[in-house]
């Protein structure tokens, strides 16, 4: 076994043995040896601070060394490209070009991926269809969300759901029950203006230097007005990006960034310290998403928070809809020198078995493999989650930076932080992600 970028990895043989049980008995070791780089945007590894991987919680990590131990001569070498999604974008771009970029990229579904279509090659040619009729949310990542567009990614996991984490002491000091959470928009913005009146705490927790905080809000309201499908439909042209429900969702936006009831330096905070800054119990909500169900847990234990999803503008016609989707693709670059085995690689990765260890060891997402266990849902949150989406009758909104070309996804990143601080106007954000989709569909 190889040395990894990130450092040795070192597992234990119970380890081993329990995941290379996991391995397709069928694959001959010799047919499959070789070496295979993948690079992840933090998506399905995890590191120590010092950079090495943290092997009690790294999946990609535990699934490379069971794949070697199951076919010897193989070496997968794993690389963390950074949590920051612009740069870690233009860095793919720029080494793809070049034609030395990974034999697999991991990325996030719908947009991210199509947008890099060029780089990636058709994983029907090289994927058994047999596999990947298993998985749900196939259609995602195909060139022009078309049923018989050129597959350019590999779904993993039932996806993750935008939310409301609720911090039930703050609540409850201010004389709200959490067991009640808002039905609308503007039902929660009254109850952190209650809280406000009430408390010496903030409504909400914000983070919106990225505008990561903007990109699930928007979704969340403009998918209440017009539906679960209104991106793709936008990314079709059925729908017209400036749409009023586009800027009524930014107005809102815009509101909400001048209202007081946040923290004061909302606009100037990283995503990177939002977690912090919550869970320090300043505040009763904050807009998030699934992926922060174990840090949600390990803070207020499992009586003092909750979460709902993004509640909808008043009057929405989509009330019972929620925001989120697919977010995990695995692609194959066209330069790839070994795309077989890369293709053996996330075949082995597809099985429902290996999908039920990357659900109970991460627990923020299911499996979208139909054999997935669902007894490995553990967190009461993600259980919680779970049946709140059986209520979703309007279905789940695939959000807008789920779908669109990545610079226009860049670009409604930016506008998000300039209009919550106020210089950016609503109308010019929807102004110019108009003109960004048209000159980027026109260049496809």
């Amino acid at each position: 076994m190889n040395k990894r970028q990130v450092g040795a990895l070192v597992l234990t043989a119970s380890l081993i043995a329990g995941l290379s049980a996991c391995a397709p008995a069928e694959e001959p070791a010799a047919e499959l040896g070789g070496d295979l780089l993948v690079w992840d945007t933090g998506i399905l590894g995890r590191t120590l601070e010092n950079g090495d991987p943290d092997l009690e919680n790294s999946f990609i990590d535990k699934m490379a060394v069971a794949f070697e131990e199951a076919n010897p001569g193989t070496n997968i070498e794993v690389v963390q490209q950074g949590g920051d999604i612009t740069s870690a974008a233009a860095q793919f771009q720029a080494a793809s070009i070049a034609g030395d970029g990974p034999d697999i990229r991991i990325q996030y579904a719908g947009g991210p991926t199509l947008s890099f279509g060029d780089f990636f090659t058709d994983l029907d040619e090289l994927i058994d269809a047999d596999v990947l009729d298993k998985l749900a949310g196939v259609n995602v990542n195909r060139e022009g969300y078309s049923p018989d567009g050129r597959l350019l990614g590999m779904p993993y996991g039932a996806g993750n759901l935008f939310t409301v984490f609720q911090n039930h002491a703050v609540l409850e000091e201010a004389g709200l029950d959490p067991a009640n959470p808002p039905t609308t928009w503007e039902e929660m913005l009254a109850n952190g203006q209650q809280v406000v009146d009430n408390t010496d705490k903030n409504g909400f927790w914000v983070a919106n230097l990225e505008g990561y905080v903007g990109a699930w809000m928007i979704s969340a309201l403009v998918g209440g007005q017009l539906g679960e499908s209104v991106f793709t439909q936008m990314y079709a042209g059925d729908i017209p990006v400036d749409d009023p429900a586009m800027v009524a969702a930014y107005e809102a936006f815009a509101e909400w960034g001048a209202s007081g009831l946040t923290n004061p330096d909302a606009g100037q905070v990283s995503n990177g310290e939002s977690t912090a800054g919550f869970v320090n119990g300043s505040s009763a909500y904050y807009l998030v998403g699934s992926w922060e169900n174990n840090n949600m847990l390990d803070a207020f234990g499992e009586d003092g928070v909750s979460s709902f999803f993004i509640p909808t503008l008043e009057g929405s016609e989509f009330p019972n809809i929620g925001a989120g989707g697919p977010e995990i693709a695995l692609s194959i670059t066209e330069y790839s020198e070994n795309k077989e085995l890369a293709a053996a690689f996330l075949t082995f990765l597809a099985q429902a078995e290996n999908q039920d260890v990357f659900v109970e060891l991460y627990q923020t997402q299911g499996s979208n493999h139909v054999d997935g266990d669902p007894s490995k849902i553990e967190s009461p949150l993600l259980r919680q989650q779970f049946e709140q989406l059986a209520l979703a009758t309007d279905g789940v909104t695939f959000a807008f930076d789920s779908v669109m070309p990545q610079a226009t996804i860049d670009l409604f990143y930016r506008v998000n932080a300039g209009v919550f601080t106020g210089s950016i106007t609503p109308e010019d954000a929807v102004a110019q992600l108009k003109a960004s989709y048209e000159s980027e569909i026109a260049n496809q």
